[in-house]
């Protein structure tokens, strides 16, 4: 038992001390224009696709949530984590819009080879948020790029739609993420859009319709996902405002229109509930927390100063 404390202490020092070394400075003499650089090659994505957005803060969170943040996710090989069945629904638009940065970083003499992938995806993350009417906030930089991608990292790190609430806390607890983190980040899903087949079973079970979706949203739901439906077809996750990063995400668990059990179930637990009810009144409040929280998201397990490497190509190991 001890040991474990001690393992444990030991741990919880080297994570701080890493993501301790990120500073929202830290290109100031190699790279001074990297924000902006970064945004205007994410605005230019942006207006030729609206994908951009959900897909980018996706392939965040998903970088982070397997092996840390450290551009893994990006990596192309013939065993990575992009191919894993959780990670194969990332929007290649989230992917081409770090490629894109990172080409017009390193048109500028100064920046060329200077700023890492797991940065840029960091940038441009915050810069998606933002032109979609959420809030921006100050990054923390100076990650280094990861060298591994395998799809068996992968396995059992990410969320899945049918997660109760024990399941959320308890994967969102082992990147140091609260409830209200963990919350806060759900309401990412006012963007984008999700595949039929991940919530086919709430709305063609045996038993009939799940009684915690509303059963107006949920015949809607069968008239876009008919049976046996092409599983290429995709809806939005907010029924509302799918383009706008606005609160609306948590109205809608009011409403019963959680489009997962995993949203769902925030509202209609009674331990997460309050915090629903009090974002869905409060747009500054969800949109502060949204802020704490994906702030904390881009320090799991990053890699500073030697730990990794500045990779030429985000596609490919150094």
């Amino acid at each position: 038992m001890r040991n474990q404390i001690l393992c444990f202490l030991f741990l919880s020092l080297f994570v701080a001390s890493s993501y301790a070394q990120l500073k929202q400075n830290f290109y100031q003499n190699t790279c001074p224009n990297v924000e902006s650089i970064v945004k205007a090659a994410v605005t230019k994505k942006f207006q030729q696709t609206f994908v951009t957005i959900p897909g980018t803060l996706r392939l965040f969170f998903h970088d982070c949530f397997v092996r840390g943040c450290d551009a893994s996710v990006i990596l192309a090989n013939a065993n990575a984590e992009k191919d894993h069945p959780d990670d194969i629904s990332l929007a290649g638009d989230g992917f081409d819009t770090v490629i894109k940065a990172k080409a017009a970083l390193d048109s500028n003499p100064s920046c060329k080879n200077q700023v890492s992938c797991a940065d840029i995806l960091a940038l441009a993350t915050r810069d998606v948020v933002a032109l979609s009417g959420g809030p921006s906030y100050s990054v923390e930089l100076g990650r280094r790029d990861g060298r591994i991608s395998t799809k068996a990292s992968v396995q059992n790190k990410l969320p899945h739609p049918e997660f109760k609430l024990d399941q959320l806390n308890n994967m969102f607890a082992s990147h140091g993420l609260s409830q209200t983190d963990m919350i806060a980040l759900s309401g990412a899903h006012t963007l984008g859009f999700s595949h039929c087949g991940k919530f086919s079973s709430r709305i063609y079970a045996k038993s009939g319709i799940d009684p915690t979706l509303n059963r107006q949203y949920a015949l809607q739901l069968r008239q876009m996902c008919p049976k046996n439906v092409d599983p290429r077809i995709a809806i939005n996750m907010d029924p509302t405002t799918p383009q706008t990063f606005d609160n609306a995400y948590f109205k809608n668990l009011q409403q019963g229109k959680g489009l997962f059990v995993s949203d769902q179930i925030l509202f209609t637990d009674n331990r997460s509930k309050p915090v629903v009810n009090m974002f869905a009144s409060n747009s500054t409040a969800f949109n502060q927390a949204f802020v704490t929280a994906i702030t904390k998201l881009g320090r799991v397990g990053v890699l500073t100063g030697n730990q990794g490497e500045i990779r030429r190509d985000c596609t490919q190991i150094n």
